[in-house]
């Protein structure tokens, strides 16, 4: 077995299979620029570490976590000049989430409020930080089952865990009283424990219309 061969095997049998299939590209790039060893290896295995980044990333927003993927830098903000790019920049640091801070994000609908959440939350995985999404007319539903339920225990611990949640659509339908109240539970529940990103259409003088107070 001749040595590329050799070298693509190891890298197959240690699990770099990305590595193993750009092996020939690597090294005709690093013949063209003339790379050192260590170059060449560094390029190699960043090659290996993205592709690993994006499997992870894939999984972890695969239903029920994520309605979809998209990332920060796909989001248009010169269609939406009210939004402030530099402040949406800077949660993307993910501070918030070491403060254990929530992040509300009201306006009309079809603004991207859906997908500013979804792109911090993407953000946070790819940091290898535990995250769920559901939405408001979900989490309601399940609410009104008999709190015995399998299906309502699994949701409610699905919401407690992870260090991120979103909760979208909070406006889109209004809760009931049981509802509201599991939600403040909720809410209680994660104080300083995790962070929540909420979306709602509704200013939040308007917010006694969704949870049924005057």
């Amino acid at each position: 077995m001749i040595a590329i061969e050799r070298a693509r095997q190891q890298l197959i049998d240690l699990g770099l299979t990305q590595a193993a299939g750009l092996l020939d590209s690597k090294l005709e790039t690093a013949s063209q620029k003339d790379l050192t060893y260590v170059d060449f290896l560094v390029d190699l295995l960043d090659a290996e570490l993205l592709a690993r980044r994006d499997r992870y990333i894939t999984a972890r927003t695969r239903p029920p976590h994520l309605p979809f993927q998209k990332t920060l830098d796909q989001f248009d903000f010169s269609i939406q000049p009210s939004i402030d790019e530099s402040q949406v920049r800077e949660l993307a640091t993910l501070s918030f989430v070491q403060e254990a801070a929530n992040v509300i994000l009201l306006g009309p609908p079809r603004v991207g409020k859906t997908q500013l959440a979804v792109a911090l939350v993407i953000e946070a995985i790819g940091h290898g930080i535990g995250v769920y999404s559901v939405t408001a007319m979900l989490l309601s539903r399940t609410s009104g089952r008999p709190t015995r339920t399998r299906d309502s225990k699994r949701r409610i611990r699905a919401c407690l865990a992870p260090k991120v949640l979103i909760i979208d659509e909070v406006g889109y339908l209004p809760f009931d009283s049981v509802g509201a109240t599991m939600l403040f539970q909720l809410v209680s529940a994660r104080y300083e424990r995790g962070s929540i990103i909420l979306t709602s259409n509704k200013a939040f003088g308007e917010w006694g219309e969704i949870f049924g107070t005057p």
